[in-house]
């Protein structure tokens, strides 16, 4: 179901997007790019340019790495009370500012601004408990074996981080690396998406604004990540690249990284299952379904990519989820009454379009919308289709839009097999009221997290994260906290 568009940016928005810098920060300071250049921001909703902001250059970025390499020395043996007052106090400030906050992310990346308070929140959650964890970072002290000695540990953190991040969760997923980076000591160079730097930047002006010390976050935002990052990622200063993104950016980037031997965690693409068994509650399943397709308009890593439900239920199941998925109104995100935005770009659109096309002819049923929206933006319906084929691409192809393709299994060996025959092992979501099926079926699943008879896995104290294809390493909970710290052994003789 399509709103009616808007095409013009109201005083309200134009104002929260005013008050947002649009520079390089580095080393506690806000400044042009070398040269002055420039990036367009878009709405994805119009087309039109939000915003210019500063397009570094590799010597800016550079200086950026040069500033918290400066910053480490001092930073790492600052008191972790302190670090956590720091995050403390960002956390009150993002918190206070959510509706602006939540309106400039949905002019930039698109979700309604429902959705965009929300991912506020939770990123605010990532400075709230990682604010605690700072205060906790532990290690031993134990007899050795034999009994003639000690046996002491202790975490320090790893040093100059960086830190890129998507544009479909540009703010969470700054904190969600930020934070932990924060508590652990760590100083870090951050380059956000060119599609969704605005939100980064806000970011970065409340983190001055609670007491981050100069140097020990640095904000670069650029056209060219490559161009910009790689001098870094292969400067012996760095010691830590931690990177949400495609599969193939990912593997790019820790080749390159191994030059330094960097410590890596990497976050990569997914194509999440969704198992229904027979004996799951299908109304329960379908509101399930819907919230881990439709979050974020389908573009993320942890979106359901393929549907496999048992024969028994698959009519029911699929005509529940048509008629949900159908009822859905798409237009601009900041439109009231709007459940699904516009994707990032042209490009995207007509990638999940050409998915669609490639699935429906080779035998799948379109049960509900199935095509681009004309007009402005790119927008996109959203999408049912039924009887899919083995051989569709969107079975194995990250979508990364409102596309819900579902197929059938007869036996529990059926849809465990059908749901591990992916390279990508992010995350999987079981419908079940059998406990015991319950278990077996989460255990056989070859994915780094699972929701069970839930849709939404993402917690800030809970380890997020995934396996093969889809990357290593963690991010949230004290597993998080982890990835910024090396642990040291002391072999004592007492």
């Amino acid at each position: 179901m399509l709103g009616p568009m808007a095409t013009t940016v109201s005083s309200t928005e134009a104002s929260v997007v005013d008050r947002v810098p649009k520079g390089l920060f580095i080393g506690g300071t806000w400044r042009d790019a070398t040269g002055g250049g420039t990036l367009d921001v878009l709405d994805p909703s119009t087309g039109d340019v939000l915003a210019a902001v500063a397009d570094a250059t590799p010597e800016d970025a550079m200086d950026a790495l040069g500033a918290a390499h400066a910053a480490f020395p001092e930073w790492k043996d600052s008191a972790p009370r302190a670090r956590a007052n720091i995050l403390s106090a960002a956390h009150d400030l993002l918190t206070e500012r959510i509706d602006e906050l939540a309106l400039l992310m949905t002019l930039e990346m698109g979700k309604t601004v429902a959705e965009s308070r929300g991912e506020i929140t939770y990123a605010a959650n990532f400075l709230r408990w990682y604010a605690e964890e700072a205060v906790r970072i532990d290690g031993r002290y134990t007899r050795n074996e034999a009994g003639t000695g000690r046996v002491l540990t202790l975490r320090q953190p790893v040093g100059p981080c960086l830190l890129i991040t998507p544009w479909n969760f540009p703010m969470a997923m700054g904190t969600r690396k930020i934070a932990p980076a924060i508590a652990a000591g760590c100083t870090m160079v951050v380059k956000p998406a060119k599609q969704t730097p605005l939100s980064m930047l806000a970011l970065a002006q409340i983190l001055e604004q609670a007491g981050v010390p100069g140097g020990v976050l640095n904000l670069i935002t650029a056209r060219s990540s490559g161009k910009v990052m790689q001098p870094l990622i292969e400067d012996p200063r760095a010691r830590k690249l931690s990177f949400t993104g495609s599969t193939d950016v990912g593997r790019t980037l820790i080749e390159q990284a191994a030059k330094q031997v960097l410590r890596v965690s990497m976050e990569l693409g997914g194509n999440a299952p969704f198992l229904v068994f027979g004996d799951a509650d299908v109304a329960a399943a379908v509101d399930g379904a819907v919230i881990a397709k439709m979050r974020n308009i389908g573009e993320a890593c942890t979106s359901a990519n393929r549907f496999h439900v048992h024969e028994s239920v698959a009519e029911r199941f699929t005509q529940q989820l048509s008629e949900r998925m159908g009822a859905l109104r798409v237009g601009r995100g900041t439109d009231e009454g709007v459940d699904v935005g516009p994707l990032i770009d042209a490009d995207q659109r007509a990638k999940v379009d050409e998915l669609v096309r490639d699935a429906v002819s080779k035998g799948a049923r379109l049960l509900t919308g199935g095509k681009a929206v004309e007009g402005a933006g790119s927008f996109y319906e959203p999408t049912v289709l039924g009887d899919v084929p083995d051989d569709a691409r969107l079975l194995t192809e990250e979508i990364f839009g409102p596309v819900a393709p579902v197929t059938t299994f007869a036996t529990d060996k059926e849809a465990i097999e059908a749901a591990n025959r992916t390279a990508f092992g992010l995350v999987a979501y079981v419908y079940t009221a059998d406990l015991t099926r319950a278990f077996r079926v989460c255990e056989a699943l070859q994915t780094g997290m699972v929701g069970l008879n839930q849709g939404l896995v993402a917690n800030a104290g809970a380890p997020f994260g995934g396996i093969k294809a889809s990357g290593f390493g963690r991010e949230g909970g004290p597993e998080g906290l982890h990835e910024y710290l090396d642990t040291k052994y002391i072999a004592l003789n007492v």
